[in-house]
């Protein structure tokens, strides 16, 4: 069965705190009407920090949507090479092992996609199946790993390089001050994370089963309107309420296969803001406190999207590793409102130590 394996993950060099977040809102956005409610959910959301490809002054400035987009094609291609080279490393393969790449972003277009690039420059065959997800958002990291395990499962034995270039700081419009807008500005943060699919061994998470699920009419409820500076994120106030109708699904999923979503050894969960993992935690009936991982994220580094399930799971790769066996969902929500579903088992094929 296919396995998911330790993935990597880089964040930029420049941080930006809670602290400077609401005093620059405060500043750039004084005086509007919206500004203290943004303020008090930016205060709310439990992000301490987050880490963005240029400076902050250089960030609220608005160069125009062609300059953005070349500084998202510039600091990808900087920084992708690394992140991939040490998730090819976790899983114990090299470029020429990998038979297709999935690229997931949504904040940043190019066309031919990254993929392409990334063959040509890394040592990729030349062969390598490209799969671009460009508007799933946030559910892109679920969706790349069970889009993975589908193409090993319909490919036995080929091998997924998954990779995530997320950088949200560059869809900053400083004109904009509805709620939604004004709470993304302290919620995301950027990030490159990356991961191998093995089609065969390895240590890692054993992908058993996956599914998909959007719930029906909310396509207004995340999306971008595209105007002449770019993406404008749109986020409607029913977001942070979807965990009521997923939660069902997610039981669902579990029963299917023979679990209960609510007695599983691990959760890989996007968090979207904190009120996605408490009512998840509610509504699946599990400690707020197996969501750790996702909660550690945005802590750390804010919403970072796609990446966010990717740099979960690689925290718990390096907590004290699962027994083997053990049961385990990794969720990832986003525009649509879709959710990207997986189950899986830890499973460590290394052969153990000799005896002193």
């Amino acid at each position: 069965m296919p396995r998911l394996c330790k993935p990597a993950m880089s964040v930029p060099e420049h941080v930006i705190t809670v602290e400077e977040t609401l005093e620059f809102a405060a500043k750039a956005h004084a005086g509007k009407p919206q500004l203290p409610l943004a303020l008090r959910l930016i205060r709310n959301t439990g992000v301490l920090k987050r880490h963005i490809v240029q400076p902050i002054e250089k960030t609220l400035v608005h160069p125009g949507f062609g300059e953005r987009n070349r500084v998202y094609e510039l600091e990808s291609k900087k920084r992708c090479p690394a992140v991939i080279e040490q998730a090819l490393a976790n899983a114990d393969l090299t470029v020429r092992d990998i038979d297709a790449i999935i690229y997931v972003s949504c904040t940043g277009f190019l066309m031919p996609s990254p993929t392409a690039w990334l063959i040509n420059n890394m040592g990729f065959n030349f062969a390598t199946r490209q799969l671009p997800i460009a508007q799933l958002g946030c559910a892109a990291g679920g969706a790349a790993i069970n889009r993975a395990h589908d193409f090993c499962i319909a490919h036995p034995g080929s091998n997924v390089l998954i990779v995530s270039c997320e950088l949200c700081s560059l869809c900053y419009q400083p004109s904009a001050d509805d709620v939604g807008s004004l709470l993304s500005d302290g919620l995301f943060g950027d990030a490159v994370a990356a991961a191998v699919v093995r089609g065969v061994g390895g240590v890692g998470i054993e992908l058993e089963r996956n599914a998909s699920y959007l719930i029906p009419n909310t396509e207004d409820w995340i999306y971008y309107a595209v105007e002449d500076t770019g993406f404008h994120f749109r986020l409607d106030r029913r977001v942070p309420g979807t965990m009521q109708p997923l939660a069902p699904v997610l039981r669902e999923l579990a029963k299917d296969h023979s679990w209960d979503a609510s007695k599983l050894d691990f959760y890989i969960i996007h968090a979207g803001g904190p009120r996605i993992l408490d009512d998840l935690a509610k509504f699946l009936d599990v400690d707020r406190e197996m969501f750790r991982h996702s909660a550690a994220t945005l802590t750390e580094y804010g919403n970072i999207a796609s990446a966010v399930v990717l740099d979960a799971a690689r925290r718990l790769f390096e907590e004290d590793a699962p027994r083997p066996g053990a049961m385990g969902m990794i969720a990832g929500f986003g525009p649509g409102i879709t959710a990207e579903m997986a189950l899986g088992t830890w499973a460590d094929d290394t052969p153990p130590r000799p005896l002193d």
